[in-house]
């Protein structure tokens, strides 16, 4: 028997980071001049998140959709749409800021706007938070406490979940190479690595799981819409379902019902 919901060995997390053109805009609000670079982004909200939500449809899957505030009121339709069909929305900053690059009245600002702008959408304040880039201030703990989040994802020293010392706030851990980012990101305005084909991903991600199945631990995947809804690599993203599938007891959750178990029975 394992250590997850109903004797299972593994849980396993499918996570959307829904940037959109925030991505690019952080930082830098003249670039709402340069269309050809936020296209990038616009794809991923316009096109890859509905596309996103037919194939979490079709596989019977509930995922968490981590969201800034920005990308709720622009493409609000499209966030109501992931909210609509059953899925969790998570906090992940207004305009994609870095919380480490903020003063903490700053901080804490952005976090109230994007808990607002989600709330409007969902009805209820999100209980997850992702930051941009996976970064803490001094500060960032302290306000998810203040503001009633119940997990944090965004370390990486662990592949099972654990409760930040003096709090209740369980982290559920999260990993680059877990991570579509690495392998697809590339383009005007980020940076110019190779893009590896949607194979190399695969193999990365089936060897990764089949080495967190083992130990009985947590399988957080971090994708991007604008990176990972191309048609190609959604095909790919449907045969890492099916690999995943032919293990016996894996438990495919979201973050708040990982978390939820995890301050229950971990």
């Amino acid at each position: 028997m394992g250590r997850w919901k109903g004797g299972a060995q593994c849980a396993v997390m499918l996570t959307f980071d829904v940037d959109a053109e925030t991505l690019w805009l952080a930082g830098d609000a003249t670039r709402l001049n340069q269309p050809g670079m936020l296209s990038q982004g616009t794809y991923g909200a316009r096109v890859a998140v509905p596309l996103i939500l037919d194939l979490l449809e079709r596989a019977g899957i509930r995922a968490t959709f981590f969201v800034p505030g920005w990308t709720a009121e622009t493409h609000a339709d499209v966030i109501r749409a992931v909210h609509e069909r059953g899925h969790e929305i998570g906090h992940h900053g207004y305009l994609h800021e870095q919380p480490t690059a903020l003063a903490p009245e700053e901080e804490a600002e952005v976090l109230v706007r994007g808990i607002n702008a989600l709330q409007a959408i969902s009805g209820e304040a999100p209980v997850g938070y992702r930051s941009p880039a996976w970064e803490f201030s001094a500060h960032t703990l302290d306000l998810l406490q203040r503001h009633g989040f119940r997990y944090s994802s965004n370390l990486m020293s662990d592949f099972v979940p654990w409760v930040h010392p003096g709090t209740d706030i369980v982290e559920l851990p999260v990993q680059w190479l877990l991570d579509d980012a690495p392998f697809f990101l590339f383009g005007s305005g980020r940076t110019q690595r190779p893009i590896q084909p949607a194979a190399v991903a695969y193999q990365a991600w089936t060897e990764e799981f089949e080495g967190i199945y083992r130990h009985g631990g947590l399988f957080n995947l971090t994708m991007h819409p604008q990176l990972i809804g191309r048609p190609g690599r959604l095909l790919m993203l449907e045969r890492l379902i099916e690999f995943i599938r032919g293990h016996e007891g894996v438990w495919f959750a979201t973050g708040r019902e990982v978390a939820e178990f995890w301050q229950r029975e971990g």
